[in-house]
């Protein structure tokens, strides 16, 4: 079975920053051509898509059967569930966002980045899977992917540990580590699997400039050993302690900011030196 793409939007959150008396006097929700009672748009965050639940061996085909979904999340919309564009949606409810929340959004966008993207193996706690979302967020990681090998624990997102960052976030859900892998070496990615194996490479020797797909696992047995064979190399982060690993939403957040930072550093450099190479050349010409 192919990915399920949660695609998560909130038209509540949308009035929250904006003053009642500067607000535009058509309602958005009418001029979308909704007519939902207050009721509705009290829970209006509701619309947003939960977590998909494993499909029934007669129900129709998947939607998403044979789609690149990140791909597909990047292309114009044909609808939405309530049956307008997504362009409509932005058009209507732009005006009722003040400037700074605005340049919030733009900003972040500008930040955002598929060079490094999350997976989690068979977590079994919903609140670390929310938690690790919320550090994905916050470093600028869009691409995240849960592989749900149970069919009674397939992802369900938790708001008071996310802290919304579900929202903002492109989200895929996977049956198996040999589909998941297989769709992210097509993008270009190349499979970390966190390990304490002896074969492990310490994060901070590793070379982030090229797209990584890092892949935490269960809180108790770890990354299973169909991920391990299946990725391309394994990582740990050092342990100073006596403990011998961090809760997974901690590693995921400690692995996610070296591998945001020390890609940005090592591209830096690159253009620098790339920078002075030719500045040299320049000299030489001179001469």
């Amino acid at each position: 079975m192919a990915s399920r793409t949660l695609s998560f939007s909130s038209l509540a959150s949308a009035f929250a920053p904006f003053p009642a008396c500067s607000r535009p006097r058509h309602p958005p929700l009418r001029l979308l051509g909704l007519h939902l009672s207050s009721g509705h748009l009290l829970r209006a965050s509701t619309l947003s898509t939960a977590a998909a639940p494993a499909p029934d061996a007669d129900a129709d085909a998947d939607p998403y059967e044979g789609v690149d979904t990140v791909e597909h999340l990047l292309a114009p919309k044909p609808t939405s569930p309530v049956g307008v564009t997504s362009q409509e949606v932005v058009d209507v409810l732009e005006p009722y966002i003040l400037e700074p929340r605005r340049d919030r959004i733009r900003r972040a966008v500008q930040s955002r980045s598929y060079a490094v993207c999350l997976v989690v193996e068979g977590l079994t706690d919903f609140g670390n899977v929310s938690a690790a979302f919320r550090s994905a967020d916050a470093l600028g990681v869009q691409s995240v992917h849960v592989i749900s090998c149970e069919d009674n624990k397939r992802y369900r997102d938790n708001r008071h540990v996310s802290m919304g960052a579900e929202k903002w976030l492109d989200i895929e859900l996977w049956s198996s580590p040999a589909e998941c892998f297989d769709a992210l070496k097509k993008r270009g990615y190349r499979i970390a699997c966190t390990s304490l194996g002896s074969d492990s490479v310490s994060v901070y020797d590793m070379d982030w400039s090229h797209p990584t797909a890092i892949v935490v696992g269960n809180e108790t047995m770890g990354i299973s050993d169909v991920a391990l064979k299946l990725s391309d190399m394994h990582c740990s982060v050092p342990m100073k302690g006596m403990v011998d690993s961090f809760n997974v939403s901690v590693a995921a957040g400690i692995l996610m900011h070296h591998a945001v930072y020390d890609r940005v550093s090592r591209l830096q450099q690159q253009q620098q030196q790339k920078a002075r190479a030719t500045r040299d050349g320049l000299y030489a010409d001179k001469e």
